[in-house]
């Protein structure tokens, strides 16, 4: 990487003239902190959200919690998994085929509590970009969406920081200068409270229930044309109830990276990163024992070139990146039987991607990414039997390559501006996905469980087509978006009829390969001037799937299928102390499988099942709203800093609507009745919380 940067370097660098000084804001790729009509309108990538943090983080919030990843649902085209989720699903797919990045490092769990709180701190956040789909070859390993989020960096010229306590958590943040101008240091940290409640209680002392989370980031300007970062992040979960379960699960991440500008916007990036997440489960409840163990760990060497000669409207992405897997898909105990399965992976990718603008009307990014993935043996390979029994065993040396499975990746955006006001823009983007995830619902849980393409296992590829219409009003206090997208995704896995999580330690003997298509149309109305501000966003949507072997091989709905998305928000500045905000969403039911009738063999009654997603969960729908008070703005740099302190009032579903969370079916005593049994997570939640900064 080294070689290939000093290389670029004699091509690109001539003499620089003295007043060229190196470049503060982040440069591994452009990203838009102020998302104005115009900036949406002119961007050529079709289906791209750069997200306005101070807009997102302001929509209510549970708890008090200002939460990145619950408001990135509110926008067209992606849903949450569930009531109080923090996992998203995007254009049909689902959260385990989208892929999120915290300084490039991929975080695999972004739930903190089972996903009611997000695992990132906003105060360590800068800047984020939603990829729905429609990717540049610069990004890879998901097959519906990217996250890119960037981690903000310290203050180079002065001391500051801040502090915030809420119902449920505090958090701390402390930033400045290690040397002025040229070194700075940020350290946020976050920890609920809500394990000493629990201690506080007679019946609950026993039980524990609590998260942390921290953040570091140094930031080293080492010269004219060189910045050094390191970026740290870990998160810790734990809930156990007494003599019942004991659940935790880490996220950790640790980035290394090293920027040298040349002449102009053209630089080379080096970046280094590992990332490491670990779930360990216990079960103890009516007779069943299950002791879980999982992790996902990746280890990256990343090199990115981006060529912007300043002369030209040409822009060239380049790079390549190399990935080492360790993905153990379950480690257990169930009763006095112990199984394990791990298995390990190389990856190797290479892309490049040019942006070139055709006049004043016409502008193109189109790219090619390459994709080679190879098992690696050292761990058993096997074959599948139709009835998911094993065939054949296969026993590799360690480190052998099992299999190489080589995915081509086309993309193409297109922007072509009718006027200074309207634009249409058209899109294809292939993306293949080698990580896959299996649960038994459809949310997020530390239960999943995860296994890596293989012999048997073929890569999810996804093909993406979009097209999109877009007006602004001449002063851009307003924009309307419209857009509709076709989605058809091969070697889809689902769960084998009859098997469930621990039916088997052999993963691919649970799971069947097969089709998945998903198409709809994205409306969104923005207000972006004023005191009031804010977007209504409806989407139609339809997300299906076909298995040989699943449903008697018809298609049937996937199980995040819903059919209308409504959200409505907005923020109303009253005046420079008094924010208020409302967010309203609507979803229509989610697709669930119910048993179709039952029958009794001697004094046993058993289910059957007619059909796989065939019946809907009731609507769900709340309005949240909340009120912040500020004392007032901190000074500008170089004058005396002042201490701004805010309060935060929330209420989370003010009309207290049991929305559903859960479904179950309950037999009578005697078994000869079933009803259906709806379980909702929360009504009304009221919330307030005080924010200092210094």
């Amino acid at each position: 990487m080294f070689l290939l940067n000093i290389l670029v370097s004699s091509l690109l660098v001539q003499p620089i003239a003295e007043e060229d000084t190196i470049r503060s804001e982040r440069l591994d790729e452009v990203v838009i902190t102020s998302t104005s009509a115009r900036q949406r309108l002119q961007n050529v990538q079709t289906g791209a959200e750069v997200l306005q943090l101070e807009d997102l983080t302001s929509a209510p919030q549970l708890f008090g919690e200002a939460d990145i990843m619950r408001s990135i649902q509110l926008l067209p085209g992606v849903k949450a998994e569930s009531d109080a989720s923090s996992s998203f699903q995007v254009r049909g797919g689902t959260s385990a085929q989208n892929q999120v990045l915290f300084d490039m490092a991929p975080v695999y769990n972004v739930g903190h509590l089972g996903g009611l709180f997000s695992a990132f701190n906003d105060d360590a956040l800068a800047s984020a970009t939603l990829y729905k789909g429609l990717l540049p070859a610069q990004y890879g390993g998901a097959s519906s969406a990217v996250l890119d989020i960037s981690g903000r960096t310290g203050d180079k010229s002065r001391w500051h920081g801040g502090a915030s306590i809420g119902i449920l958590s505090a958090k701390g943040s402390i930033e400045g200068p290690l040397v002025k101008d040229k070194m700075s240091f940020l350290l946020t940290a976050r920890r609920t409270y809500m394990d000493m409640f629990l201690k506080a209680s007679k019946d609950f002392k026993d039980n524990t229930l609590y998260f942390f989370d921290v953040n570091v980031k140094l930031d080293w300007t080492m010269g004219r044309r060189d910045q050094l970062f390191l970026t740290f992040f870990t998160s810790h979960d734990k809930t156990a109830v007494k003599k019942m379960t004991d659940i935790r699960w880490n996220n950790m991440t640790a980035n290394l990276k090293w920027l040298h500008h040349f002449n102009g916007d053209s630089y080379a990036q080096t970046t280094a990163f590992y990332s490491n997440y670990l779930t360990d489960n216990g079960v103890d409840f009516l007779k069943f024992n299950l002791w879980y163990k999982g992790h996902i760990r990746q280890m990256s060497l990343r090199q990115d070139f981006s060529i912007s000669p300043s002369s030209s409207s040409l822009l060239l992405k380049a790079g390549l990146q190399t990935s080492l897997y360790n993905v153990k898909s379950a480690e257990w105990q169930v009763l006095n039987k112990y199984n394990n399965e791990q298995r390990r992976a190389w990856e190797n990718t290479v892309w490049v991607n040019g942006t070139y603008r055709f006049g004043d009307h016409l502008e193109a990014s189109a790219g090619l990414r390459l994709n080679a993935f190879s098992p690696l043996g050292g761990s058993l390979y096997y074959d599948i039997e139709e009835n998911g029994d094993i065939g054949w065993y296969y026993n590799y040396g360690k480190n052998e390559i099992v299999k190489t499975h080589l995915t081509l990746e086309p993309r193409l955006s297109v922007n072509y501006k009718l006027s200074a006001r309207h634009s249409i823009k058209l899109g294809y983007a292939r993306t293949s996905q080698n990580l896959h995830a299996l649960r038994n619902q459809s949310t997020s849980t530390p239960f999943d469980r995860y296994t890596m393409s293989s012999n048997i296992v073929e890569p999810e590829i996804a093909d993406q087509w979009s097209g999109g219409f877009y007006v602004m009003t001449s002063e851009q206090d307003y924009d309307l978006s419209l857009e509709a997208y076709y989605r058809k995704i091969q070697n889809v896995l689902d769960y084998r009829d009859g098997k469930s999580f621990s039916s088997e330690i052999e993963i691919e003997r649970l799971t069947l390969a097969g089709d998945g298509k998903s198409y709809g149309v994205e409306w969104c109305l923005r207000k972006n001037t004023g005191r009031l501000t804010g977007w209504l966003a409806y989407t139609l949507s339809w997300s299906r799937t076909r298995i040989d072997g699943i449903n008697g091989g018809r298609w049937y709905d996937a199980n995040n299928d819903r059919r209308h998305d409504i959200n409505i928000v907005g923020t109303f500045r009253l005046n420079k102390r008094w924010t208020f905000n409302a967010a309203w969403v609507f979803n229509s039911g989610q697709a669930f499988t119910a048993p179709s009738g039952k029958y009794q063999i001697i004094d046993n009654w058993t289910y059957y099942y007619a059909e796989r997603n065939g019946y809907r969960a009731p609507d769900y729908h709340r309005l949240d709203v909340s009120a912040i008070w500020t004392s007032g703005q901190r000074k500008e740099t170089g004058e005396k800093r002042k201490v701004e302190k805010e309060w935060v009032f929330g209420i989370y579903n003010i009309y207290n609507r049991y929305n559903p969370y859960l479904i179950n079916f309950e037999d009578s005593e005697d078994g000869a009745r079933t009803s259906a049994k709806q379980y909702s997570l929360f009504g009304i939640v009221p919330s307030v919380a005080f924010n200092i900064r210094f």
